[in-house]
């Protein structure tokens, strides 16, 4: 049983959310939270195994939960998804660097959603191929970064550094085995790899380790 927590001002989107959950089996909504502060303390009360966390709310926003939840130790097993317009939200970056495994537009159909769900849940990130090439597009067009090499940066092989480039791209690991022209199992490995030697706890963590140092 997959336990989700639903943060959201808006009373009819949870309503919606909540009645999508109750109607799929494997899925229970733990708790509900109007606001930023009532989401970290409701992550600290029923410790669910997914937070679906939006960005604009009262007291303190989605991204500030969000760090909070992160970095609270006895919260390591519960995942964020942070809901967005995205059309109207500049930060969605900002979200990845504040501990998201992923986003979600709120438009998205209900299979993709339970789906998205499942896949961080099970330890993936939800970071959509189509929708990280999106992201990457905004994220560029902002102000000129400083580029901060991870200090792990230099255990990376050639072909890791490769490896993560396109999965800042946004690649997916059978995308990065064509381009690569190694098998689908090989270049799962060399993602696993990377993550492990950078301490990326997930995919969308290592596409923020990408552009920090450079290598995107």
């Amino acid at each position: 049983m997959i336990t989700v927590l639903l943060a959201d001002d808006q009373d009819l989107v949870r309503l919606g959310l909540r009645a999508l959950f109750d109607a799929t089996d494997g899925f229970a909504v733990a708790a509900e939270a109007a606001d930023g502060l009532a989401a970290v303390a409701q992550c600290r009360r029923m410790r669910p195994d997914v937070v679906l966390m939006d960005i604009r709310m009262p007291g303190i926003d989605g991204l500030e939960a969000t760090r909070r939840i992160v970095a609270d130790p006895a919260l390591a097993a519960t995942k964020v998804i942070v809901l967005t317009t995205f059309d109207h939200d500049e930060y969605v970056f900002t979200a990845l660097r504040s501990g998201a495994s992923g986003f979600l537009l709120k438009n998205t159909a209900p299979p993709a959603l339970l789906d998205a769900v499942r896949t961080v849940h099970d330890g993936g990130a939800l970071l959509a191929p189509s929708v990280t090439r999106t992201l990457i597009r905004e994220f560029t067009g902002l102000a000129p970064r400083a580029v901060t090499p991870h200090p792990s940066l230099d255990r990376l092989t050639d072909r890791e550094r490769e490896i993560v480039a396109l999965v800042a791209e946004g690649l997916s690991n059978a995308e990065i085995a064509e381009r690569l022209v190694v098998s689908p199992a090989t270049a799962r490995t060399h993602v696993s790899r990377s993550m492990t030697k950078l301490g990326a706890r997930d995919r969308a963590q290592l596409v923020v380790f990408a552009y920090q140092s450079g290598l995107a």
